[in-house]
């Protein structure tokens, strides 16, 4: 097994809110022996990720970073 954390604050709490739920599950499908949990706590967003394989939990975290991604940027661009 393999896991890590990572944890996010951001300045509003409306920015954890509206990314907590871009990478909800209905939006982000972690793959079958992929565990993914976000909790939001007010501003701070924290993620847990969990593989059954250390191999696989770099491209996971990766492809959920981009996804955080993504969603920060759409909220710039909505804002701005």
């Amino acid at each position: 097994m393999a896991e890590a954390w990572i944890r996010l604050r951001y300045e509003e709490e409306s920015t954890a809110k509206a990314v907590h739920e871009a990478i909800s599950p209905d939006n982000y499908q972690a793959p079958e022996g992929i565990d993914v949990q976000a909790v939001r706590e007010g501003a701070t967003l924290r993620i847990w990720v969990k593989t059954k394989r250390l191999r696989s939990l770099l491209p996971t975290l990766d492809d959920l970073l981009a996804c955080i991604q993504a969603a920060e940027r759409a909220l710039e661009a909505l804002s701005g």
